[in-house]
């Protein structure tokens, strides 16, 4: 469970933000080659954006990560907004992506359905709240239609004991977290994460 009175310090100091508000979409990255290589955003929930950050920064065809909140209806929350449902959003991962080299469904698939327990409904391990939900936020038709294929594909599956509750929602806006909360476990190694991959 995270140290909450470590997360209150850090409101306490101050609500530092790289930025504020974003709308997600497919882009392009200049490389140090001088090319260009085409992305695509995906935004995800999965618990504690803490350790689902340090997972996927890491998968093969990832080029960036940043932590914030999405999919409530206050303006500007922070951290302390969201518990309690006082904001409605979600901790949210916003990833960037190489789509030639790792497909959404690959995203998806492969890496966030089993970094996580995507059947607990609001809850992971000891996070309960709705701020802690399992969801999918596509930025795109194409990538609503692959959620709703793989959801499918994992309840099939049978790995589940117990039905998927991940949702999908519709994309909103897009809120920096704290610069605390940023690349988090990289700065504190060791600290807290309920995440792991799953067989």
């Amino acid at each position: 469970m995270p140290d909450h009175n470590e997360h209150d310090r850090h409101e306490r100091d101050g609500h530092e933000r790289d930025g504020h508000e974003r709308d997600g979409h497919a882009g392009n990255v200049p490389l140090a080659t001088g090319t260009v290589t085409r992305t695509e955003t995906a935004v995800l929930a999965g618990g504690c954006f803490w350790g689902v950050e340090e997972i996927l920064r890491d998968v093969p065809g990832v080029i960036d990560t940043e932590v914030g909140y999405t999919g409530g209806w206050m303006e500007n929350p922070t951290y302390h907004d969201t518990h309690d449902s006082r904001s409605g959003h979600a901790e949210a991962i916003r990833v960037t992506f190489d789509p030639a080299r790792l497909t959404f469904e690959e995203l998806l698939e492969r890496w966030f359905f089993r970094l996580h327990d995507p059947t607990t409904l609001n809850r992971q391990g000891n996070d309960v709240g709705t701020q802690y939900r399992s969801a999918i936020f596509p930025q795109s038709e194409e990538q609503r239609v692959a959620a709703e294929q793989v959801i499918a594909c994992v309840n099939a599956s049978g790995k589940w004991k117990r039905p998927v509750t991940t949702s999908i929602e519709p994309a909103g806006t897009w809120y920096d977290g704290e610069t605390y909360h940023q690349d988090y476990l990289r700065k504190n190694p060791g600290g807290y994460s309920c995440h792991f991959m799953r067989d």
